[in-house]
């Protein structure tokens, strides 16, 4: 591929990811709230104007405006724009680290975990909606060629759902109290369905280790923590996955 081919490439990985930031960032906001997702006209969080086609361009839109409301001024917060820098880099490492059509699959799966991510992270909160359909769309991309063999997927759904699920309830049993949400064990058996249960420990592995160091970064903020602390298991596990996937896929 020439340099020309893969400056267009990824000039459409930036503006793809960009765009589905920006509609994953809405979902995030609106679906929690029991809001549709598709209709109904965005709005400025302060004022309630509504927005227009050119102040919703990904990326440019904040630029141009200066992260502020035209209308009344206020702050736009940041997290929409972080959302959107993160689906466009997530489209720029699916194309350079896989082929087409592969990158398309590895891209997908990208922005899907992003979302399942923000929404636990924000709302300590897994829709069934978003995790179970991961689980047969992980047995087609199998089925397509991409990524680890169909068996070896199967058992991962399986024992992904399976180990957390135990985990759950020896912590209810010994604490005599939950520890541990239900969407969990099924985002980890749709963990499961698309890396394959050889890459589970690491998957399991990694999540650990970026807890320990949210953590960290809580006790240096000041923040009290304790063993009753909450934190995202789903979104530590997300985050962890997709990079998995990457080397799982390549």
């Amino acid at each position: 591929m020439s340099a020309a081919e893969t400056a267009v490439l990824l000039a459409l990985g930036v503006a793809l990811g960009a765009a589905t930031g920006s509609f994953i960032a809405s979902i995030a906001i609106r679906w929690p709230r029991g809001e549709s997702v598709v209709a109904g006209r965005s709005r400025c969080e302060s004022c309630g104007g509504a927005l227009r086609a050119w102040e919703l361009v990904p990326l440019l839109s904040f630029a141009a405006q200066r992260g502020r409301c035209r209308r009344c001024g206020a702050e736009i917060g940041g997290a929409s724009l972080a959302v959107e820098l993160s689906a466009a880099l997530i489209g720029i490492v699916a194309l350079l680290a896989h082929p087409l059509p592969l990158a398309i699959v590895t891209a997908a799966l990208g922005w899907w975990l992003l979302l399942i991510a923000l929404l636990d992270l924000e709302h300590h909160w897994l829709p069934d909606r978003l995790t179970l359909p991961l689980i047969p769309l992980g047995f087609v991309a199998a089925w397509a060629g991409f990524g680890p063999a169909l068996e070896e997927r199967a058992a991962g759904a399986a024992i992904g759902w399976a180990a957390l699920a135990m985990i759950a309830w020896l912590y209810r049993q010994l604490r005599g109290r939950e520890g541990m949400g239900s969407g969990d064990p099924k985002l980890f058996a749709a963990v499961g369905a698309w890396a394959g249960a050889f890459q589970l420990p690491f998957i399991l592995l990694g999540a650990g280790l970026l807890g320990l160091a949210a953590v960290a970064l809580m006790k240096l903020r000041g923040e009290e923590v304790s063993a009753a602390s909450p934190l995202p298991l789903g979104t530590l596990l997300a985050l962890t996955a997709w990079p998995v996937w990457l080397l799982a896929a390549a």
